[in-house]
């Protein structure tokens, strides 16, 4: 397995520790979150620690959990971007909305 990147293990600690205090915002326990996620208590707390072993399944299922995961992809869709807008004509792939 390919050694994780400084950036990108800075990134998997910080997206954990917001998960953590949204978690805290809502006045939930780890324990409520973990079981609507699907997943162990040790699991959520390795997501919110930062470990970057832990399955993209566990991490999006914690992301639903919380409510953000329709904010998780809007951010990451290209039609949302400047570039993503102005490159929509070009030979890229179309999306079906």
């Amino acid at each position: 397995m390919k050694k994780t990147t400084k950036s990108v293990q800075s990134a998997f600690t910080e997206t954990g520790e917001s998960l953590k205090q949204w978690r805290l915002l809502y006045e939930l326990k780890a324990t409520q979150v973990a079981e609507r996620a699907g997943i162990s208590l040790g699991t959520l707390h390795k997501i919110e620690k930062g470990d970057p072993t832990i399955s993209t399944a566990a991490f999006l299922e914690v992301v639903r959990s919380l409510g953000l995961l329709e904010n998780l992809t809007e951010s990451l869709d290209p039609l949302n971007s400047d570039l993503g807008r102005a490159r929509i004509n070009e030979n890229l792939p179309r999306r079906i909305r």
